[in-house]
C-alpha cells in the first residue's frame, strides 16, 4: 500500500487554553464519519493521557487522520498552555494550514499571539474560528476586531508587507457541534467547516522536487513490538519498507539503517503501509536512537534539512532522588541512575526540555518553559514509582554584550472581577510588575495587562486565585530578556518546622493554630526538618508537633473531641513548588507531597530567613 500527496491536507488546530480546541476536534472526528454510529467514544478523545484527562488540558500534540469526501486530512491537536509551546512549534513543522480557535468572550490571549506569530513566520495559511458564540457574555464583534488588529500588528512586527489580511472567519459552538461562515446564522452541523478544510484555501503539502528522500524528525514514540519510532512529514521523495536510509544527526554525524515498518495515521490509530510519498506524515521504525531535529535521507543524497529549533527554556529546577528519613516507604525507584535515565528520555521526546549536571553528582538541573511543564514531568515520575526531591523553580539569567544582567519577562493578561483590581495591582507591583493596560469587560469584569519578570510569577498563581476568589483568569507569554529588575523576596512568611520524628498529635497541632497556617493533619508521620505549616511572621519557627497531652484527673482525653481544625490545603505538586523558598525541597513520592528543609538538623540551620 502507498500514499501520495494528492487530495491530502495537513492542518493544525491551535488555541489558547480552554478556548474549546479539543472539544471542536472531537466533533470534527464524529461528524466526518470517523466513528461508527454505534461506536462509543469518550469526550476529549484526543486527550488520551491520564494526567490530561484529570487536568482537562492538552499536554502533548496529537495526530489523527480522517477522510471528508475524497480528501484525507491529517489533523494535529496542539496544547493551548504556554508552557507547552514547544509542542506547538514542532507541530507547525508538519502542516500547511492552521485553524485558530478564539473564545467569543475572552478574545485573543497570549497563546493566541504566540501561535499566530509562529504560523505567520512560516507562511502557513490561517483561518479563524470564533468559538463559543452561544455564551451569554459573548462579544463577537469586539473579538473579531481584536483578532484583525492582532494580525495587522504581527504583520508589521514581522515585516510581512505582503501578508493577506483577508482572513476567513467561522462562527461556532464546538460543544453543540455546529459552525457557520456567516455571523449570526446558526447551522445544524460542521459541514461548512469540513468543506472549507478541503478547499483550495489550504494548499497541498509543500514539498521539494526530486526523487531522493528528505524527512524531518519532529516527534518520537516507542512501541513494545516495533521499538523506537520516529514521526515526521516527508519533505521530498518516497520512503519504502525494508530499504536502507541514512540518519543525518546533530554535528554532521551519519548512520545507515533499514526501515522495518512504516505507518500512517488512520482515524485515532495507525495503518501499516509499504511506502509513503512526499507530503504525508509517517511513523517509521528501524532506527535505534532517533532524535528530534534529525533528517532521514537517501544514502545517495546526504543533504539534511535545517534542524528543528524552539524557544529556549526560561525556568529551571534542581531535582534529586529522595534523601528523606521516610525514603523507600512509597516508591520503587530510588537511585540517581534511574532518575537520569528518565530525564534523558524526557528530553529526547520534548524539545523544549533540557537537563544537565550540577556540582552535586546526585542532583540534576532540569530546564523548561514554565512551572506547569516541569510539574507535569515530576507528576509522571511519581506515577512511575519514583521518589525524588525538587527545588524551588528559578529563572535563567543572561548577560548582554556589555555584561549587564538580563532576565526573562512575560506579558501577563488577567481577566478579573472589578473589585480585585486594587489587590492585583499591589501584589504585582511588589513582584516588579508594570501595568500596561486596563480595559473593562462588561459591567463586572476588567482585563489588566502587565509586564512582569518571570521570577515574579513564581508562586503568584495561588495568590492570584485567592485575590480573585477563584474567579480570575490568568495567562502569559514569554516576551524576551530585559534588564534585571532587582531583588525580590520569594515568600513573605517563614515556615513552621517539626523538631523531631514521630506522628503529629491533635493536641500539639491544636495548640499551634495561632502560629500560622498548617499543612498536615493529626496522625501524619513527620520528621525533623519537615515543614508542617506557614508561620504568621517572616522567621522560621521550630516546634514539637508530636507532643502528647499529659492526662490527669482533671484533664481527660475526652476533651479532644471539641478540637476543630481549619481546612488543610490540598498539597499538590504545583502548590508546593509555588510555596517553597530557596532553602527547601519538595519531597515527591507516589503517595505523598511533603515540604522539607534542605538542612534537616535544626542546630545546623538558621531559624531566621535571609
Amino acid at each position: 500500500m502507498s500514499q501520495s500527496y494528492e487530495k491530502l491536507k495537513n492542518i493544525a488546530v491551535v488555541a489558547h487554553v480552554d478556548h474549546g480546541k479539543t472539544t471542536m476536534v472531537d466533533e470534527l472526528l464524529k461528524q466526518s464519519g470517523t466513528f461508527g454510529e454505534r461506536e462509543q467514544v469518550a469526550e476529549r478523545v484526543m486527550d488520551s493521557g491520564d494526567i490530561e484527562r484529570e487536568r482537562g488540558i492538552t499536554i502533548t500534540a496529537k495526530n489523527c487522520a480522517f477522510k471528508w469526501k475524497d480528501v484525507k486530512i491529517n489533523l494535529l491537536d496542539t496544547p493551548g498552555h504556554a508552557d507547552f509551546g514547544g509542542e506547538v512549534e514542532r507541530s507547525l513543522m508538519m502542516v500547511d494550514g492552521v485553524l485558530l480557535l478564539v473564545d467569543a468572550a475572552e478574545g485573543p490571549l497570549p497563546q493566541t499571539r504566540f501561535v499566530l506569530t509562529k504560523a505567520m513566520q512560516k507562511g502557513i495559511k490561517i483561518a479563524v474560528i470564533i468559538n463559543k458564540v452561544d455564551r451569554p457574555d459573548e462579544r463577537i464583534d469586539e473579538v473579531k476586531n481584536e483578532i484583525e488588529d492582532l494580525f495587522l500588528e504581527l504583520a508589521d512586527i514581522l515585516e510581512l508587507p505582503d501578508f493577506d489580511i483577508d482572513i476567513p472567519f467561522f462562527y461556532a459552538s464546538g460543544k453543540n457541534g455546529w459552525a457557520s461562515n456567516e455571523q449570526g446564522v446558526q447551522k445544524e452541523n460542521l459541514v461548512d467547516l469540513l468543506d472549507f478544510m478541503i478547499s483550495d484555501f489550504y494548499p497541498e503539502p509543500k514539498i521539494s522536487a526530486g526523487p531522493d528522500l528528505q524527512l524531518l524528525v519532529t516527534n518520537l514514540s516507542y512501541s513494545a513490538y516495533l521499538g523506537s519510532l520516529l514521526i515526521g512529514r516527508i519533505q521530498r521523495g518516497t520512503i519504502k519498507k525494508n530499504q536502507q536510509f541514512t540518519q543525518m544527526a546533530e554535528g554532521g554525524k551519519k548512520k545507515n539503517f533499514k526501515v522495518s515498518a512504516i505507518q500512517m495515521f488512520d482515524k485515532l490509530g495507525f495503518a501499516d503501509v509499504d511506502e509513503a510519498s512526499a507530503g504525508e506524515i509517517v511513523i517509521v521504525a528501524g532506527l535505534e536512537e532517533p532524535k528530534i531535529g534529525d533528517t532521514i535521507v537517501s544514502p545517495t543524497a546526504l543533504d539534511a534539512l535545517p534542524r528543528l529549533t524552539v524557544e529556549p527554556p526560561t525556568v529551571a529546577v534542581n531535582v534529586s532522588v529522595s534523601t528523606s528519613p521516610l525514603s523507600g516507604k512509597d516508591g520503587e525507584y530510588l537511585t540517581s541512575r534511574k532518575l537520569e535515565e528518565f530525564l534523558v528520555d524526557a528530553c529526547r521526546t520534548n524539545v523544549a526540555l533540557k537537563y544537565g549536571p550540577t556540582d552535586d553528582p546526585k542532583v540534576y538541573k532540569l530546564k523548561g518553559r514554565g512551572e506547569l511543564q516541569l510539574a507535569i514531568v515530576f507528576e509522571e515520575l511519581r506515577r512511575k514509582g519514583f521518589e525524588l526531591m525538587v527545588s524551588r523553580p528559578e529563572v535563567l539569567f543572561k548577560e548582554d554584550e556589555s555584561g549587564e544582567k538580563l532576565e526573562p519577562y512575560e506579558r501577563v493578561v488577567l481577566d478579573i472581577p472589578n473589585d480585585a483590581t486594587g489587590a492585583i495591582t499591589e501584589k504585582l507591583a511588589i513582584r516588579k510588575g508594570r501595568m500596561e493596560a486596563m480595559t473593562p469587560l462588561g459591567d463586572t469584569r476588567t482585563r489588566m495587562v502587565f509586564t512582569v519578570p518571570s521570577r515574579g510569577l513564581i508562586g503568584y498563581r495561588g495568590v492570584f486565585l485567592t485575590d480573585t476568589r477563584g474567579e480570575g483568569l490568568m495567562s502569559s507569554e514569554f516576551m524576551g530578556y530585559q534588564p534585571y529588575a532587582g531583588d525580590m523576596l520569594a515568600r513573605n512568611n517563614g515556615a513552621i518546622i517539626s523538631d523531631q520524628a514521630g506522628k503529629a498529635t491533635a493536641y500539639a497541632l491544636f495548640n499551634l493554630l495561632g502560629s500560622g497556617k498548617q499543612f498536615i493533619s493529626p496522625g501524619e508521620q513527620v520528621y525533623e526538618g519537615m515543614v508542617i505549616g506557614e508561620h504568621t511572621r517572616s522567621n522560621d519557627l521550630v516546634v514539637n508537633c508530636c507532643r502528647e497531652k499529659q492526662l490527669t484527673n482533671v484533664r481527660t482525653a475526652g476533651k479532644d473531641e471539641n478540637m476543630v481544625f481549619p481546612t488543610i490545603p490540598n498539597r499538590t505538586l504545583e502548590w508546593a513548588l509555588d510555596w517553597i523558598d530557596n532553602d527547601e525541597w519538595v519531597e515527591v513520592t507516589p503517595l505523598n507531597i511533603r515540604i522539607r528543609k534542605k538542612v534537616l538538623q535544626s542546630n545546623l540551620r538558621s531559624v531566621r530567613r535571609k
